[in-house]
């Protein structure tokens, strides 16, 4: 298997995941993730050291969206050898609060994948949001140029 049939799998992976997320199915998530994991979210605490940590931060996150959710993957680069590839990828969505208000925002994110016995795992993923340094905020009206 050449580097571009890897990369292509790995394609189609991000694909099922971000359905996953989109339809809020946390355990359906969790499957694309290794147990040996390190996590950065946006939304903290500052890090995940374990995948059972994650999944309870990803349901917690689930959690401020009752209603609709969006969860959309663009601009995404992936790199990719016989054991490891990296991409990164830019993420649109966000979800309807309890007052049925939609929040949607652009994200940044970038993953480590590595082929372990059972297949392509996320061994390594960090979402960000920019920071305006004089205000401390953050940057959630930001959008890729072009759009």
């Amino acid at each position: 298997m050449t580097d571009q049939d890897h990369a292509k799998q790995i394609r189609q992976l991000i694909d099922s995941w971000s359905q996953a997320v989109a339809s809020k199915d946390v355990k359906a998530i969790m499957q694309f993730y290794s147990p040996p994991l390190r996590a950065f979210d946006a939304i903290g605490p500052l890090q995940f050291l374990s995948r059972e940590a994650y999944q309870q931060h990803w349901q917690h996150c689930m959690t401020f969206c009752p209603g609709e959710f969006r969860f959309e993957v663009h601009q995404l680069e992936v790199q990719a050898d016989t054991e490891l590839a990296f991409c990164h990828f830019l993420n649109y969505g966000g979800g309807t609060d309890s007052e049925g208000e939609l929040h949607l925002c652009w994200l940044r994110c970038t993953q480590c994948w590595q082929l372990q016995p059972d297949g392509w795992k996320i061994i390594h993923e960090h979402f960000s949001v920019p920071v305006d340094m004089e205000s401390g905020q953050g940057q959630f009206d930001l959008k890729p140029d072009g759009d």
